[in-house]
């Protein structure tokens, strides 16, 4: 028999870590589906995956192929292997986006109230989009980034970047970049079911924006200055489009008629009862 779900979220801890396996099996499920459908594209999608690399002036690269990239090595055997897994990793993750996406949302919903659970389509439409955004992002600077880097190497050296390397530099700027574009999405839920309120967004505008560029400074991969400007800006663009939609709906919600004081309630939760005027 069916455990029915309690209708406040409330469930012991065991059951918490249940659901979070549960989310955690079907986040990897879809990555692992994309993943396949990115092996079977490893061609096209390592040609655009390299292209930054091949945008990067290097003067003390060993030799460069016949299209002006740089040579990236391997020193295993192993390597072309981990190296067709890794390609596909990186296509399965951005594939199955919306679904890992939506199961981060459905894992904290049932801590949320009835009316407030509405907000998912409209979380994962916003996410989705903000995610490639920052991913998008991430691959036009890269090649910034890496140039700024290899410009430090002093004259009578030779980089020998191995595809590994360079791979997992790729990841983790899509990674930081897009997940970075979402965290002014959850200010504005914070904001929407009452946690921050807009007078605390803007009070606090300084210091968020200081630790906006403080946060860029410590993930990015590279910690250049072009990239950490790269990622700062726009974070601080987001944050503040998301300080004035908390502007707009809480003046809306001032607004609103006293009618709707109980909107917060859930439908089966009873309104409190006015005895001042029997």
């Amino acid at each position: 028999m069916a455990r029915r779900r309690d209708p406040e979220g409330r469930m012991p801890l065991g059951e918490h870590l249940r659901e979070l396996r549960a989310r955690i099996l079907k986040s990897l499920l879809a990555i692992l589906v994309g993943a396949g459908v990115s092996y079977a594209f490893f061609n096209p999608i390592w040609s655009i995956l390299r292209r930054p690399y091949c945008q990067v002036h290097q003067p003390h690269s060993i030799a460069t192929t016949a299209n002006g990239c740089g040579d990236l090595v391997f020193s295993s055997v192993f390597d072309p292997i981990i190296w067709h897994l890794k390609v596909a990793a990186i296509g399965g993750i951005l594939l199955a986006s919306p679904i890992w996406l939506y199961q981060l949302w459905a894992f904290v919903t049932p801590g949320l109230h009835k009316n407030e659970r509405r907000y998912a389509l409209q979380f994962v439409a916003t996410a989705v989009p903000l995610f490639c955004g920052g991913a998008t992002l991430a691959y036009f600077v890269m090649s910034k980034g890496l140039q700024v880097l290899l410009n430090f190497a002093p004259a009578g050296t030779v980089s020998l970047i191995s595809i590994d390397h360079y791979l997992t530099y790729i990841l983790a700027m899509l990674l930081i970049f897009g997940l970075s574009f979402d965290i002014p999405l959850l200010v504005v839920l914070l904001n929407r079911i009452g946690i921050l309120s807009y007078r605390r967004l803007a009070k606090s505008r300084r210091i968020s924006y200081f630790l906006a560029f403080v946060f860029s400074a410590v993930v990015t991969p590279s910690g250049d200055p072009f990239t950490m400007l790269a990622l700062g800006v726009p974070l601080v663009v987001l944050l503040e489009t998301a300080t004035q939609i908390a502007r707009i709906h809480d003046a809306r919600k001032a607004r609103a008629p006293a009618a709707t004081a109980y909107a917060h309630l859930s439908d089966d939760e009873p309104s409190p009862l006015d005895l001042s005027t029997g």
